[in-house]
């Protein structure tokens, strides 16, 4: 039975490290079927797709129409095949054969049909910015979506871990999810929100059968915590490391650690209508006060990562080898500084008609080397006469502090592939209104435009110039300033094989994984 509960399971995995008790491996659960362990930072936020973080899709409980592999091209999930009209505006998804629920009941059009349309209509999800005019069932193995409007990277968006499908036994008579009944490889047997999932190979599968029988998903929230739980063994696969505990696990025996760049880049978010940030100069100097390989290496441990451009080389389509690097020249910053009219004070904090050059930088701890880098930044900042104030809290704040006015600088994480296609987050950053997680005062006809004309389907030459240009009014105007790109690691005990790091972060990859001969 899945349901909400309370747990202690934490808890008990740390008095299981305070106590050095180390389970043989692997690991067997009372009926004495091997489990895989898995340990993330992931909490199951709700058992609801719109709600519940991609968690069920990761651990392949829960299916999309559309999925996308590690390349982030597209491929077959629910859906074998689709295609548009020749007008760009009803787009036809054929079901794939035999596709079945956990619960045995076969996977229909309108299943799929009631699952999107529940989805388009929850604030926040990338359904939402679609311009559906109609989803339907043409029949019981094909699903109609029409639109107002051409919109060519549909198929992403249903990609979306928001527009899982799931069984008519997930719903409650009110329409409330009450547990989650799946058509993926893995069944979900039980789940403890927030922090807990148990699972077991679905025999409704009618693809290759997953290796492991069974798999038990813990959350461990400080990255502390992970790194112990793969250094005593009671974990097989650990997932969301930081930079000093991977350098220390590397050559540590019984464990491998694996990586993949992600499409993520750590940014600082600017008001532009802050009096200072909106002269183009003054964020121009701030991007080359950084010294980003510098940060790079010592705080990130990997030189490479250093982000010359907001897109990184994990997207190849938008990531432009041609586009002049940012780079790092204190001396050129302070001369933009001066020629913007701030000019060093008594104490060395530029100041301008007598006003103070002072900005506070929001960021918050989920991710552990933000505030690290935030630091980092500050520090940066200071050598070039820019007073800044390091800010600590939620992530929700740099958001909250968009919408009130009052965020002038934040620090955050930017994942440009929730849908595989970057153009949808790009879509909703840029959006002429502003975004939470996007630029602040700041917009542009061009690179509107651009985008539109991506959004409406161009042959593949316009496509790629039309990213081109979009980067290149990133770069030159830099609303929000690239600092690191990113990559993910693993922690993989040698009881596994067969584990395969997804750049989308869409998948765990559970159902390819083995134990060792």
């Amino acid at each position: 039975m899945q349901r909400e509960r309370a747990t202690a399971a934490v808890a008990a995995l740390g008095v299981a490290l305070i106590t050095g008790c180390t389970p043989a491996a692997p690991q067997a659960s009372s009926d004495g079927v091997s489990v895989l362990r898995v340990v993330g930072p992931f909490e199951v936020h709700s058992l609801d797709p719109a709600l519940a973080g991609g968690i069920f899709t990761r651990l392949e409980v829960a299916e999309t129409l559309v999925d996308a592999g590690p390349d982030g091209v597209l491929r077959p999930g629910l859906a074998s095949a689709w295609q548009a009209s020749a007008d760009g505006r009803t787009w036809t998804f054929d079901l794939r054969n035999g596709a079945t629920f956990h619960d045995g009941t076969a996977v229909t059009a309108d299943h799929v049909v009631a699952a999107l349309n529940r989805a388009r209509v929850q604030e926040g999800t990338p359904l939402a910015t679609v311009p559906f005019s109609e989803v339907r069932a043409a029949d019981e193995r094909r699903v109609e979506v029409v639109l107002e409007s051409p919109f060519a990277p549909l198929p992403a968006v249903l990609a979306h871990t928001s527009a899982q499908v799931l069984a008519p036994a997930s719903f409650a008579a009110d329409g409330r999810v009450t547990q989650v009944v799946g058509s993926g490889p893995f069944r979900a047997t039980d789940v403890t929100i927030p922090s807990e999932v148990e699972l077991e190979a679905a025999q409704t599968w009618t693809g290759k059968a997953p290796e492991v029988d069974r798999v038990s998903y813990q959350t461990v929230g400080r990255a502390e915590g992970r790194t112990l739980l793969a250094e005593s063994a009671q974990a097989d696969l650990v997932f969301g490391l930081d930079p000093t505990s991977i350098a220390r696990l590397k050559d540590r025996p019984g464990v491998e650690v694996t990586s993949v760049t992600l499409p993520r880049t750590i940014l600082l978010k600017l008001n532009v209508g802050h009096p200072a940030l909106s002269d183009v100069r003054v964020r121009r100097a701030l991007s080359l006060a950084l010294d980003r390989a510098g940060m790079a290496s010592a705080l990130l441990r990997d030189g490479e990562m250093a982000a010359t451009q907001l897109f990184p080389p994990s997207l190849p389509e938008w990531h432009d080898d041609d586009l002049a690097p940012l780079e790092h020249d204190e001396a050129r910053a302070e001369t933009l500084l001066a020629e913007a009219g701030w000019q060093p004070g008594a104490d060395g904090v530029r100041v301008r008609s007598e006003e103070r050059l002072t900005l506070t930088l929001r960021t918050y701890p989920d991710r552990p080397e933000l505030p690290v880098v935030a630091t980092a930044v500050q520090a940066a900042l200071k050598d070039v006469g820019i007073d800044v104030e390091v800010a600590v809290g939620n992530s929700s704040e740099i958001s909250a502090g968009h919408e009130d006015g009052t965020l002038e600088m934040g620090l955050y994480a930017r994942n440009f592939s929730l849908v595989p296609d970057p153009l949808v987050t790009l879509l909703e950053d840029f959006d002429a209104n502003g975004a939470g997680f996007g630029p602040m005062g700041w917009t542009s006809a061009t690179l509107d435009a651009r985008l539109q004309d991506l959004a409406a389907g161009p042959t593949a030459a316009q496509a790629e110039a039309a990213r081109g240009e979009v980067a290149r009014v990133l770069q030159d105007e830099l609303p929000v300033v690239p600092v690191a790109w990113y990559r993910q690691s693993a922690v993989v005990s040698d009881r596994v094989e067969g584990t395969e790091l997804d750049p989308l972060e869409r998948s765990y990859g559970l159902s390819g994984v083995r134990w060792s001969s």
